[in-house]
């Protein structure tokens, strides 16, 4: 940024010389061009035979120095003309571009080289700046023969040549370039700022998709301005950074676009741009690596980009009746964008007449509608968030009041039962008023296991009570070991026990009762040191909804199926059934 300062502040100290200095002639386009295909053989020294050729045969007339037709493959071509007379006190040829290399001479003596030929006459691709061919003072009628080499598309000199005053060029560089450099440099703040936005906010993506945008339109503005060349003269780095940008717009546009639309545009905007990234990943990584040249990989990506660019407009405006105030700016700058986009190309292949595009208008204004959207979605999604998080602290006010009488309620009552540890009957018959409630209201599962010790009043006859109550103690532990996480294990009375599965639908109640028979027979059982046989548990399994209408029937429709598990024999687990054989006694 300071370079740039000191070239802006360098460029208003030539502009106030250049007016307050003596006229000169006007600057006078070139005319008078002839050309014919082909390259010239070469004399014994290695130099060009037709850059003495004064011959009027095999030369044919052109308007502008660019692109004659039936090219039919040609890469080699000569161009000539009369240089005029006028009145400038330090005359130069300026040249807005070259596709792609060129030698000038003057009346046969080399003047100007732009890239290096071989003995074949060719030469790699050096770059798009612009041109200043210093002239001798005597210039005036004298013949300027141009050699050019191009396998790139265009082939000549391209967009202006003109006789000029070298301060009039350096000022007309500074004028064209001035309002790009400030449109650039904004640009590049503004990514800045999306970019910090996106790391701090919550509309992370969009504004990432700003940023990205932002960096791609002020780097290939700032590439593209005559004036880069006057900060750094490095061509080919300046056209690289400007490939890089260009080929990164459509990513970022489409990124800002997906991120407004919904259902199939979107997804078909994500192909698009998806389709571009991969273009730009290859095209940069076939440069970096010297597989391709810079002006090879602009073609093929304008020839994409004058297909998807439309696709892209048609998706944003599908429906456009239907959007919302914020989407139909977005629409109007996106449709702005990319005519001018698509002018600036069409000029760029001579399928219209050069003229200069304000493509970078249109990038700003792109870039102010989508920030100034987002912007507004933040403050809008702030005051949600505030208006939410006011909602969210009367609610857990208002929770917290009723959990505290709640426990105050509670305080009154022993839920545990002493013998075995766990919940009683009591803490059962309010937890499960609870879940049922729940269920009903959620519309969720919830299943409920009777489970019933078997042959335990013989087993209590035959060795006591007290081994009872050690039975039932580590049957108690089995219980708690097997129902875990949100499963609640409870002991209604007696050798009864009930699990609640809160969110269990019947299979997983069958699974969790079955696992649960089986570990019981292989449970060791003892009392003090005196060794007891093992014991065998019955189950009963019942599930809201699939078996009930409402889930406070679940506890005697298990109460059901237990015994039904007792009447087929024991020592198994049985999910209630309307058609089941009702036990005996």
């Amino acid at each position: 940024m300071p370079r740039i300062l000191v070239v802006l502040l360098a460029a208003l100290c030539l502009l106030l010389t250049h007016s307050a200095s003596a006229a000169t002639a006007p600057p006078k386009d070139l005319s008078g061009w002839e050309w014919r295909w082909g390259d010239s053989p070469l004399d014994a020294s290695g130099r060009p035979i037709w850059r003495h050729d004064k011959a009027a045969e095999d030369w044919q007339e052109i308007g502008f120095p660019s692109n004659p037709p039936g090219r039919a493959g040609q890469q080699h071509l000569w161009l000539r003309t009369t240089l005029p007379d006028g009145e400038w006190r330090d005359p130069v040829i300026y040249i807005y571009s070259i596709d792609l290399i060129a030698q000038f001479f003057l009346d046969g003596e080399p003047l100007y080289q732009y890239g290096e030929f071989d003995d074949q006459g060719r030469g790699t691709f050096a770059g798009w700046p612009w041109h200043m061919i210093e002239l001798p003072e005597d210039f005036a009628g004298r013949t300027l023969h141009v050699r050019v080499f191009s396998n790139y598309t265009d082939i000549g000199l391209w967009g202006e040549v003109k006789l000029m005053d070298r301060l009039d060029v350096l000022a007309m560089v500074v004028k064209r370039s001035l309002h790009d450099v400030i449109i650039s440099a904004f640009s590049l703040l503004l990514a800045l700022l999306a970019a910090t936005f996106a790391a701090i906010g919550t509309q992370r993506r969009s504004l990432a998709a700003v940023a990205l945008f932002s960096l791609a339109a002020g780097s290939m503005i700032l590439a593209e301005t005559q004036a880069s060349q006057l900060m750094l003269n490095r061509p080919l780095l300046w056209d690289g950074i400007a490939a890089s940008g260009y080929f990164t717009l459509p990513v970022a546009m489409g990124l800002l676009l997906a991120h407004w639309l919904e259902g199939w545009p979107r997804r078909w905007m994500q192909r698009l741009w998806q389709l571009h990234l991969a273009y730009l990943v290859g095209a940069l990584g076939g440069i970096l690596s010297g597989l391709v040249s810079v002006s090879s990989t602009f073609p093929p990506f304008d020839l994409m980009l004058a297909m998807t660019l439309p696709l892209m407009l048609t998706l944003a405006g599908w429906r456009v009746a239907h959007l919302d105030t914020e989407q139909r700016w977005i629409i109007v700058a996106f449709t702005l964008m990319a005519i001018l986009l698509l002018v600036d190309m069409a000029v760029a292949h001579g399928l219209l007449g050069w003229r200069k595009v304000p493509v970078s208008l249109g990038l700003l204004a792109f870039s102010l509608a989508m920030v100034g959207i987002s912007l507004w979605h933040y403050r809008n999604t702030q005051y949600q968030l505030a208006r939410l998080n006011h909602q969210l602290e009367a609610q857990v006010r208002a929770r917290t009041a009723q959990l505290d009488l709640l426990v105050h309620k509670l305080e009154g009552y022993s839920y545990t039962d002493p013998l075995t540890g766990l919940k009683n009957r009591r803490y059962f018959d309010e937890l499960m008023q609870h879940e049922a409630t729940r269920a009903d209201r959620e519309g969720t599962p919830l299943s409920l296991v009777m489970i019933d010790l078997d042959h335990f009043k013989q087993f209590n006859d035959r060795y006591g009570h007290e081994a009872g109550d050690s039975v039932l103690a580590t049957i108690a532990l089995l219980l708690q070991e097997h129902f875990r996480g949100a499963d609640v294990v409870c002991r209604l009375g007696g050798e009864e026990f009930v699990a609640l599965l809160p969110g269990a639908n019947t299979e997983q109640a069958e699974s969790r009762a079955a696992e649960l028979v089986a570990r019981a027979r292989g449970v060791s059982l003892q009392h003090g040191s005196v060794g007891l046989p093992s014991i065998t548990l019955s189950c009963g399994v019942a599930t809201y909804p699939c078996h009930a209408r409402h889930p406070g029937e679940l506890l005697g429709l298990a109460d059901k199926a237990l015994y039904q598990a007792k009447h087929q024999g024991r020592d198994r687990s049985a999910t209630w059934a309307a058609n089941a054989a009702s036990p005996e006694g």
